[in-house]
């Protein structure tokens, strides 16, 4: 059964910088697609950016494009989100997703396993 745990969240200035991971137990990300999404208050969670198990083709919702970059480390078994030029409207609960698959989704029910959540606050 594979478990996902995210860390790396927590209060940074606009414009500062975050790296969330994802550490994955019970089975290695080498075969699962992987997004990640988010959730603010009174708002539904979205998906801001996947990553293709095929390929490593990725996907990025256009209010993050150039500033976040998803990525995996070597052994397959962490996905980073990288945050730069962090706004306050970037402040939601981020959530790491993967499903067995090739290709990545946008869709929150794609996914059959998620982490627990991180929160990201981005305040002055």
């Amino acid at each position: 059964q594979l478990q996902l745990v995210e860390s790396g969240g927590g209060l940074v200035q606009p414009g500062g910088s975050l790296r969330l991971s994802c550490a994955a137990s019970g089975a290695a990300l080498d075969y699962f697609a992987v997004g990640w999404f988010r959730q603010a208050p009174g708002s539904e969670r979205e998906a801001i950016s996947c990553m293709s198990s095929s390929d490593g083709s990725t996907y990025y919702l256009d209010s993050v494009k150039g500033r976040f970059t998803i990525s995996r480390d070597k052994h397959k078994y962490t996905v980073y989100l990288q945050m730069d030029s962090l706004k306050p409207e970037d402040t939601a609960v981020y959530y790491c997703a993967a499903t067995e698959g090739l290709v990545c989704s946008r869709s929150v029910g794609f996914y059959d396993y998620w982490g627990q959540g991180t929160q990201v606050t981005v305040s002055s």
